[in-house]
């Protein structure tokens, strides 16, 4: 038998109840209240605290973990509160490095900004009676000792800047006088060496392991949704490392995220589109009706080149420029079921197609529609990517070839458009542009958060058991693509392999028996389903919030003092009959 992950290890003591799953003040009072912790996340960071506080067979220093975590399972709020527990245990200096530059400005947005819907923590840390500052630095000379002082840099800079000397940059000198915590995100890109076995000295993953190792105090936390479990030098490096792993099928399995749902149609591209916005704007009418304020995007891909994402952008324009009645009308014909269902929604609610074709105008003008492919406007569409959610952010419709596949953080994404036609399986292999795409899929399966009259559970799915009901569109990604039984089902494989789709599902008719219909049982016959109400006790400061008016109570404390008497009682048992009908 395999020796046992670290992970597993932990299960069985998670499983058997010593696990301590009380989480510390420190941290709780100074992360956003709007972030509600999910009990896998009180669970990573118990094991962390577990790991970091004890023994265990095979802990080395300086220590490295990682955290195996599903896309959208919250690995930056599992950041923010580990650096809060980890200044209160002495540590000043972070370092956070990732391969993207564009995971760089949204996580600096989210551990810096305010103002942004995002961040992470509350406006005024207070941790030991003391307020904290969470300051952006270059590296870790001269910070304040009393400030979270994080470094945010990528992996190419990092290794650039201790390769070559330059004014200001950080040294290797900085980890060794000071202890530092290394923070990787999308860590499965640091494992060159690794996986290609070879002695690379100036690799990257070299270089982390450099720095890390310059002092005993120091930290080296990887997050990644993607470890590799399979390569045996993998294996080998990470068995006594990987603290927690909380995939996309145990995800989905737990109701987070939305049920993917692949919409194959012979329609030609520009009524792909069409159907996908006329369910995006279905959607909206089903969440404005039930009052939840959602904007639902829709993303447009291109297959390898900017060129054809702009192409994608001109045509799209001109379809929506021209719309008319009889566009809406071809679509109409669509035996799509979701599409069946957005028309049998508008006829029900009034509204015409006309009224459609007026309302896809107004919402999917061009100064609502962005493209993220171009560097110079980089600026601009980062920050509006990582407000989507944001009341007052208008953007419908997105054009992006690659640049959205990882560390885009988004929850109203709820179509996509394959704008191409073309495959590239190998050996009956899903190919690597089909592995990407699916990969985007993942970020675009976020639930989106909403709660009603029945369920206060706001980040679970809700509709499972009733998938006919009028909300059950709104925790459904719609991946809109040729009619192609060989591609559907290349990327029915690949999203199977993430996690993000079950392997079977099939959908049966259920029809009830006329017979049955007849009985009074049918005709008279009641269901009682239970609630469960969240208290809400996040307005209650004192008493007198909870309606106790009087200000002065006599407590009587037991002495222990008392006697023995008999008394004769009967009890009656009382029992309660089902009858089967």
């Amino acid at each position: 038998m395999p020796e046992q992950f670290l992970y597993e290890k932990l299960d069985s003591i998670s499983g058997f109840g010593l696990l301590a799953k009380e989480m510390p003040k420190g941290m709780t009072l100074n992360l956003n209240p709007r972030f509600e912790l999910r009990s896998y996340q009180i669970e990573a960071f118990a094991r962390f605290f577990h790991c970091h506080q004890k023994d265990f067979p095979g802990k080395v220093l300086p220590l490295h973990l990682l955290f195996n975590m599903a896309t959208g399972s919250g690995k930056t709020l599992i950041m923010a509160g580990l650096i809060l527990y980890l200044y209160e245990k002495g540590y000043r200096n972070f370092l956070f490095f990732v391969n993207s530059t564009n995971i760089i400005q949204k996580t600096r947005d989210n551990f810096l900004n305010p103002q942004s819907s995002k961040f992470l923590f509350v406006p005024d840390i207070v941790i030991g009676n003391q307020h904290v500052r969470v300051t952006p630095v270059e590296n870790f000379e001269a910070v304040n000792p009393r400030d979270i002082n994080i470094c945010f840099t990528t992996i190419q800079k990092l290794h650039t800047d201790l390769t070559t000397e330059k004014e200001n940059a950080i040294t290797f000198e900085d980890f060794r006088k000071h202890k530092v915590v290394l923070i990787a995100d999308e860590a499965h890109h640091l494992n060159t060496k690794t996986r290609s076995d070879q002695e690379l000295f100036e690799s990257w993953e070299n270089t982390v392991e450099l720095i890390f190792g310059q002092n005993t105090a120091n930290l080296l936390l990887e997050f990644t949704a993607t470890h590799d479990f399979e390569d045996a030098g993998m294996v080998d490096k990470y068995r006594n490392k990987v603290v927690t792993r909380y995939d996309l099928q145990q995800y989905r399995n737990d109701r987070f995220s939305k049920d993917v749902m692949i919409v194959q149609s012979d329609f030609d591209l520009n009524e792909r589109i069409l159907q996908a916005l006329v369910l995006s704007q279905y959607k909206q009418e089903v969440a404005a009706k039930h009052r939840i304020n959602l904007k639902p995007v829709v993303l447009l891909k291109a297959q390898r080149t900017i060129a054809q994402s702009h192409e994608n952008k001109e045509n799209f324009h001109k379809l929506i420029d021209g719309l008319t009645v009889k566009d809406i009308a071809r679509v109409r014909k669509s035996d799509v079921p979701a599409i069946q269902r957005a028309f049998q929604f508008f006829q029900d609610n009034g509204i015409t197609d006309g009224q459609l074709v007026a309302r896809l105008k107004r919402e999917f003008q061009a100064e609502f529609c962005l493209s993220v492919n171009e560097e110079g406007e980089k600026e601009r569409y980062q920050m509006l990517l990582n407000s989507l959610e944001d009341r007052n952010n208008r953007i419908r419709a997105i054009f992006a070839v690659q640049k959205l596949n990882e560390g885009w953080d988004v929850l109203n994404l709820f179509d996509i458009v394959r704008c191409y036609e073309t495959r590239d399986a190998k050996a009956g292999k899903p190919g690597s542009t089909t592995v990407s795409e699916a990969q985007l899929i993942g970020r675009g399966a976020r639930y989106f958060p909403f709660v009603t009259p029945g369920s206060n559970d706001r980040f679970r799915r809700k509709y499972d058991g009733d998938v006919a009901h009028e909300l059950r569109v709104l925790e459904e990604l719609h991946y809109h693509s040729i009619n192609d039984h060989r591609y559907i089902q290349e990327i029915r494989t690949a999203l199977v392999a993430q996690g993000i789709m079950a392997e079977e599902t099939v959908e049966r008719p259920m029809r009830l028996k006329d017979s049955f219909k007849k009985t009074p049982f049918f005709k008279f016959g009641a269901i009682y389903t239970n609630a469960r109400i969240t208290n809400d006790y996040r307005q209650v400061k004192s008493l007198a919030d909870m309606g106790v008016s009087k200000s002065n109570y006599v407590h009587t404390i037991a002495t222990g003092h008392g006697g023995q008497s008999a008394i004769l009682a009967e009890k009656e048992a009382k029992a309660v009959v089902a009858e089967e009908n």
